[in-house]
């Protein structure tokens, strides 16, 4: 398992117009949108952002070299409720693997090394652990 670290000082907004605080929501998007750019600094190519099906949602699907990345991004303003990587119980990766069988599928894709990473934001510290699970 390998881990990088990269630092942002662009952050998600709070309170929509309505004045509900939506900030999970653009946490989550951001926390998205920069973990697909440090996957692409990396050198990989994205390939799928929130695809969903009733099974539920893949957050970033990339590639790189024959190998497909499916990946599960947290983002947290802090780890006052713990590291975001946390957040990914063996319930939630199961669900991560089928959904991946149901991406691999849809896109004729089914013989392809794949590989499973968790993009833990903390603020705006991006960890990325790769073969998280």
């Amino acid at each position: 398992m390998r881990a990088t670290r990269n630092n942002s000082s662009d952050r998600p907004s709070g309170r929509g117009e309505d004045g509900i605080d939506r900030s999970h929501i653009a946490r989550g998007r951001w926390g998205e949108q920069l973990a697909a750019s440090h996957y692409q600094r990396l050198g990989y190519e994205v390939l799928d952002r929130n695809w969903r099906t009733a099974t539920g949602e893949l957050d970033l699907v990339v590639s790189r070299d024959g190998l497909v990345v499916f990946s599960e991004v947290k983002a947290r303003r802090s780890d006052r409720y713990g590291p975001p990587a946390s957040a990914v119980g063996v319930a939630k990766q199961r669900r991560i693997r089928l959904l991946a069988l149901e991406w691999l599928d849809a896109h004729q894709r089914r013989r392809q090394a794949i590989r499973f990473d968790v993009v833990a934001i903390t603020g705006t510290k991006v960890l990325l652990i790769e073969s998280a699970f």
